[in-house]
């Protein structure tokens, strides 16, 4: 969402903090792919993003309150709250959960990860940013890998659950794709993380009264291992997780963040086979080559976008 300071102008011991935070991202949202997953197991795949949008938001107030920066938004933050809050918190987050009920957990964070091949395009008819070869070239390398998920020799295009669970999370990254346009185009009045506990409370006031009509009232059998997924998905993943993109923007370049986070999807390969035991096909790691490939080419050359 922010632009970083050049690295010449931060002093080394913040640009290896900075790196530190960056993989700690990297890995925290990695894992929160077989979290959400696990989840499943427990409650309805609404109620896995209400409740764990509920646990981020208090955390995110806890954080703020403590390091005083609790602030009331202005009449400017009110489009970039609803940007966020609805297309990322809300819609992303429930279009994954109920994808990841018929996909693989690394598979679901590799097409969630295509977010940027979206993003290009986009900028380009609606904010006027310049097609340039490179970007040309890197949603060309990204489509190549979803040619190769979706490889009509190889997918079952008859399993109903399949073609919709992976359409939800391909929805789910076009939506969080929008966000970010807008999130570059907005003129901020607030800081970003300021923003983001408004965000996060928006989301549960959208995701709580969905889950009860969509999933009605969930029969939850509570068990340390659910509370303790809840925890990790809404403190690690949400609160702690922002907190530490907000630093990391300020100290590194926006570009050098964005391919920082392409490990995202290879952290949620790795941790999904490690946790679930789901195979790892040589077709999903060339795909996954192809389609992190792509958005590394077209984002090396600047830009602001955030994971």
């Amino acid at each position: 969402m922010t632009t970083g300071t050049t690295r010449s102008t931060v002093p080394a011991s913040d640009a290896q903090r900075a790196w530190l935070l960056l993989a700690g991202i990297a890995l925290a949202w990695g894992i929160n792919w077989p979290v959400g997953k696990a989840l499943l197991a427990y409650l309805p795949p609404i109620w896995v993003v209400a409740l764990r949008s509920a646990v981020g938001a208090a955390a995110l107030l806890v954080i703020c309150v403590l390091r005083k920066r609790l602030v009331q938004p202005k009449r400017g933050d009110i489009p970039v709250i609803l940007s966020v809050g609805v297309l990322h918190m809300t819609a992303f987050s429930v279009l994954a959960s109920i994808g990841l009920q018929y996909v693989a957990a690394g598979r679901s964070a590799v097409l969630a990860y295509t977010t940027p091949l979206w993003v290009v395009p986009g900028a380009w008819l609606m904010l006027g940013e310049p097609m340039t070869a490179r970007r040309l070239a890197g949603v060309g390398l990204g489509l190549l890998g979803l040619l190769l998920i979706f490889n009509p020799l190889a997918f079952d295009w008859h399993d109903r659950n399949a073609v919709l669970g992976n359409g939800l999370v391909l929805l789910a990254a076009l939506c969080w794709a929008i966000s970010i346009l807008y999130v570059r185009a907005h003129k901020w009045v607030t800081p970003p993380f300021e923003l983001v506990f408004w965000q996060a409370l928006l989301a549960t006031c959208l995701l709580v009264p969905l889950a009860l009509l969509l999933d009605g009232v969930p029969q939850v059998d509570w068990q340390p291992s659910l509370a303790g997924l809840l925890l990790y998905g809404g403190v690690f993943g949400i609160a702690l997780a922002y907190w530490a993109v907000n630093t990391v923007n300020r100290t590194l370049p926006a570009a050098t963040t964005s391919l920082g986070l392409l490990g995202v999807p290879v952290f949620g390969v790795a941790c999904s086979a490690i946790a679930l035991g789901e195979p790892i096909s040589l077709q999903l790691i060339v795909a996954m080559g192809l389609i992190l490939g792509g958005i590394g080419v077209g984002t090396m050359g600047g830009g602001r976008q955030r994971g």
